[in-house]
């Protein structure tokens, strides 16, 4: 770790990762629904069950969705780095599964969903404590890197995502992570070696997760050079082959599989015939989608934006590498998802695609708040209520219930561009809460513990895991605050002279 965070730093980092986890534990659907979820996590099961990619369960239960491959083996479309990286929540709920009392043979593999789904409540806390690190690492406050990091935590769809099993989590943490190591050095020093082979790891892996997030290398890779090419040409050099390999190996890896190294398992077509890997939504249409439109606006889902974009200006100030990452990586993101296909996300609550881009973007939040003043910090608790009422209203219910319906999709599977989900989907809670017959299972409040009672599971084990997440909650809160108030009391980190000179901030 650079040299600017010292241990009471890294405790504040570690206790904001574990008091959000047993957050996003305690909100998250703890099943899978959407074809892209429930695709992953046959993946999943069969690399731990039978160390295969292949998902011939999913084709017995007439949910294949992927293609078959040269040895007429059923394969997912989605890249290996993300099935790898949930594979420890997998193990950890089948052996709670092996262990635990009062579940129904016939309810293993819910039960082992609700840990495996869970491994999206730690991906976006990690990229919250990543997010928070950066800031700090820029000379932002500590007490404004907390408050920023839980405004892009709580107040973005980082928070709604956390709850369901697809990759936009875990891609938010990796490009968070790279960008928390081009910043490890000193600006005005060169990247060194180990630092610029981290980063490229963490992008290695994200090619592996989806290979669209390739967008995002040459931003990074500018961000490098922006250092000073000269003195950074050989972190430059290393982090750009060290890449190539991760997507040489995959581009290998399809070659074998399906005889093609650009054919990534996707079917060619999907529901009503639309082509899957198509660029063929005009760009203008596309730009209005995310932008303005009530179901995938990234402003609308997102209202801190408002504050981080113009916060990337500030961003420029302290850090120009950063900055390019922060403004490049959601520009280049929302040009090339404003083209694509499937626009809307598949089945999704927001602009799914670009939850990344928004994490990203989302580093200008630090630099707005830390030079705010009273009425700027005023705007930044509405943006923050705003943004958290938004995830709450589509984590309440099953957004799937409410677009299954035709508002989401027309009859030729096209997205239909007025759907507005905040308002029905707060119409489709409020018929829950004051309806006096219970939800059926899948409906109703969309939480696990309920999920899990309705399906059979004792109710003393889903108390034991309640207990045990609250409890977590409020351990981990108090010891952040506790860890916060040590922070503060302990004043900046006395240095020398020489130091002083060569500081890029002011932390404290």
């Amino acid at each position: 770790m650079p040299a600017e965070f010292d241990s009471a730093h890294l405790k504040i980092a570690a206790f904001l990762f574990l008091s959000l986890n047993f957050l996003f534990l305690l909100t998250s659907s703890g099943r899978v629904r959407s074809m892209d979820e429930v695709t992953l996590a046959f993946e999943v099961e069969s690399v731990a069950s039978h160390a295969s990619t292949a998902i011939p369960a999913a084709v017995s239960q007439n949910l294949f969705y992927g293609k078959y491959d040269r040895f007429a083996r059923p394969q997912g479309p989605y890249g290996l780095g993300n099935v790898l990286l949930v594979l420890p929540w997998y193990w950890l709920g089948k052996a709670t599964s092996h262990i635990a009392p009062g579940i129904p043979p016939n309810r293993t593999t819910l039960f082992t969903d609700a840990f495996t789904v869970a491994s999206s409540a730690a991906f976006s806390a990690l990229a919250a404590t990543f997010a928070f690190l950066i800031f700090v690492r820029i000379g932002v406050r500590t007490t404004t890197a907390v408050a920023a990091a839980l405004i892009l935590a709580l107040a973005t769809p980082l928070f709604s995502y956390s709850s369901w099993f697809y990759s936009e989590p875990l891609a938010a943490a990796l490009l968070l992570g790279a960008t928390l190591f081009l910043v490890a050095d000193n600006a005005d020093q060169p990247m060194t070696t180990k630092n610029a082979i981290l980063a490229a790891l963490f992008l290695g892996v994200l090619l592996w997760v989806r290979a669209t997030h390739v967008i995002a290398i040459p931003i990074f890779l500018a961000a490098v050079l922006l250092r000073g090419p000269r003195r950074n040409w050989s972190a430059f050099a290393t982090t750009a082959a060290t890449i190539g390999l991760f997507g040489l190996a995959y581009l290998a890896r399809n070659k074998y599989l399906f005889g093609n190294p650009f054919d990534f398992g996707y079917p060619e077509f999907g529901e009503g015939g639309k082509r899957m890997l198509g660029f063929d939504t005009p760009l203008l249409t596309g730009l209005k989608i995310f932008l303005f439109s009530p179901g995938k606006s990234m402003l609308l889902f997102a209202p801190p934006l408002l504050l981080a974009i113009p916060g990337i200006v500030r961003l420029a100030k302290r850090n120009r590498s950063l900055a390019v990452i922060a403004g490049g990586i959601p520009l280049v993101s929302l040009l090339f998802f404003s083209c694509y296909s499937h626009v809307e996300g598949s089945y999704s609550y927001g602009p799914r695609y670009l939850v990344p881009a928004i994490a990203v973007a989302s580093l200008g939040l630090g630099p707005a708040i830390a030079s705010a003043g009273p009425w700027i910090r005023r705007i930044a608790l509405v943006l923050f209520l705003a943004g958290v009422g938004i995830q709450a209203i589509g984590m309440a219910t099953s957004f799937i219930e409410d677009m299954a319906t035709g508002a989401y999709y027309d009859a030729n599977w096209s997205y239909r561009p007025d759907y507005s989900p905040v308002p029905r989907m707060s119409r489709q809670l409020y018929n829950y809460v004051v309806s006096p017959a219970p939800a059926p299972l899948g409906r109703g409040f969309d939480r696990w513990f309920v999920f899990l009672a309705k399906a059979g599971i004792s109710r003393g084990t889903i108390a034991s895991g309640l207990a045990f997440e609250l409890a977590g909650l409020v351990f981990f809160g108090w010891k952040l605050k506790e860890a916060m108030a040590h922070r503060l009391n302990q004043g900046p980190p006395v240095k020398t002279p020489e130091e002083a000179l060569s500081s890029v901030g002011y932390c404290s």
